[in-house]
C-alpha cells in the first residue's frame, strides 16, 4: 500500500456545482478501487492524498494527470505505508453553516484547526505535513 500526495492549481475556479460533480465521480471511482484519502480545494488550489493499493493509486493519479481542470501538478510525497492515514474518509460533502457543522458527529474544522484532525498517523506524519502547509497557507 502507498500514500501519494500531490499539489495542483485549478485552470479555472471551480463552482460549487463543479465541486459536487467531482465529489460524486471521485467517491464512486475511489470506492471501487479501494482508495481512501483527502481532497482539499481552496482558492483555486488542490492538495490531495490518495492511499491504497499501489496499482490503484498510480492508475488514479494517471487519470488526474490527464484531467484538463488541473495545471502545475506535482507529487510531493509517494511512499509505502503500513496503514491508512484516512481510513474512514469518504469525501462526504454537504453545504452547511458553521453552527450546523459543529453538531455533526466527527466534525473537524480541518482548514482552521491544527490538531484533532481525526488522522490515524502519528502527529507529524509525512502526509500530515503537506496538509498542514496547505491549511497554514489559507490563514
Amino acid at each position: 500500500m502507498i500514500s501519494l500526495t500531490y499539489l495542483s492549481s485549478a485552470v479555472d475556479p471551480m463552482s460549487p456545482g463543479e465541486l459536487e460533480d467531482l465529489l460524486h465521480q471521485s467517491r464512486a471511482a475511489n470506492h471501487a478501487a479501494d482508495l481512501t484519502g483527502a481532497l482539499l480545494y481552496a482558492d483555486g488550489s488542490f492538495v490531495q492524498t490518495l492511499e491504497g493499493p499501489d496499482a490503484a493509486v498510480h492508475a488514479t493519479f494517471g487519470r488526474i494527470l490527464s484531467d484538463p481542470r488541473h495545471r502545475g501538478l506535482f507529487i510531493v510525497l509517494n511512499e509505502p505505508v503500513a496503514e491508512r492515514a484516512f481510513p474512514e474518509w469518504t469525501m462526504g460533502f454537504r453545504r452547511i453553516d458553521g453552527v450546523e457543522a459543529q453538531r455533526l458527529p466527527g466534525f473537524s474544522d480541518y482548514l482552521r484547526t491544527n490538531r484533532e484532525l481525526g488522522l490515524t498517523t502519528p502527529a507529524g506524519g509525512s502526509a500530515e505535513v503537506f496538509h498542514q502547509v496547505f491549511r497554514e497557507g489559507l490563514r
